[in-house]
């Protein structure tokens, strides 16, 4: 077995476990995989189009790529890829771009704002293309990324589920390369030559939080080599008890038969800045 059949046969088996876990493919859906042309989609993809192959269910995919209008983006590349692997597919083109430059002051991130527009426009997709699920191509890299950035800039402790539920109840969101290693997808797709084309609105701000995380994980993962799986298996294995969040006291304790330290009314408030404590000062002895 050559090395690019190992990283394959690796990737597709974290696929399988994460549809598995989450079950994030039934019986007789309609995935849209939203194609950007990066190495990621590209390889969830692939991955997707070969699990088809030897799935005990029946599922059908429509490759979707979003051009945004950005200069110069080279979506007939994208194109000749869809139609080498013969897979079916859908090249769309609305222009998000100029609304991202007006609403972004310059020097600002452009990810959010972009990641909303697209996302809107996959969602309309797949409903005009009878999609029951859309998949995006985020692996455990982006999940444990996104765990850090919540949690040192927003204060929040989440990241990227497997499988979500939009608020409207019209789409289903699948992660299938959640469990899969950015480095291995990377050297995958290069081992198979996949047409990348990079994504120029992130790549003209150098200054992303997220690239600041990304070096902080791989300066720890020189000197600890499982900290990105220890992160993504904390992701799995929460131990409420052991956390600040009051609402969710009150639900373990009301599954634990006891009544909660504070009140359902209480836990929902938001919570301000605490008060300083003035703490005793510390006497020398006698």
């Amino acid at each position: 077995m050559d090395e690019r059949e190992r990283l394959e046969r690796r990737i597709i088996r974290a696929a399988a476990r994460a549809i598995a876990d989450f079950d994030l493919i039934r019986e007789g859906d309609r995935i849209l995989v939203a194609c950007s042309g990066g190495k990621d989609s590209a390889t969830l993809l692939h991955v997707l189009m070969r699990l088809q192959e030897r799935a005990p269910i029946h599922f059908d995919l429509v490759a979707v790529n979003l051009d945004q209008g950005q200069p110069g983006f080279p979506a007939e590349v994208i194109e000749a890829h869809f139609r080498a692997v013969g897979v079916p597919y859908r090249m769309v083109r609305r222009d998000t771009w100029s609304v991202v430059q007006r609403l972004v002051p310059e020097g600002k991130t452009a990810c959010s704002v972009c990641s909303r527009l697209r996302r809107a426009v996959l969602y309309d997709v797949a409903a005009e293309l009878g999609c029951t699920t859309v998949a995006l191509g985020h692996h455990r890299d982006d999940l444990v990324e996104t765990l850090l950035l919540n949690a040192l800039y927003a204060g929040s402790l989440k990241a990227m589920p497997a499988r979500l539920r939009t608020d409207d109840g019209r789409h289903t969101v699948i992660r299938p390369l959640c469990y899969a290693a950015e480095e291995e997808i990377a050297a995958f797709a290069a081992a198979m030559r996949f047409p990348i084309v990079p994504c120029d609105v992130c790549g003209s701000q150098p200054q992303l939080r997220r690239r600041r995380v990304k070096a902080l994980l791989a300066e720890l993962a020189l000197e600890h080599p499982s900290v990105k799986g220890n992160l993504l298996h904390a992701l799995g294995h929460v131990v409420p008890s052991h956390l600040l969040d009051r609402a969710l006291e009150g639900r373990v304790a009301a599954a634990e038969g006891r009544e909660p330290w504070v009140d359902g009314a209480e836990a929902e408030e938001e919570v301000g800045e605490a008060p300083p404590v003035a703490l005793p000062s510390r006497r020398a002895a006698p």
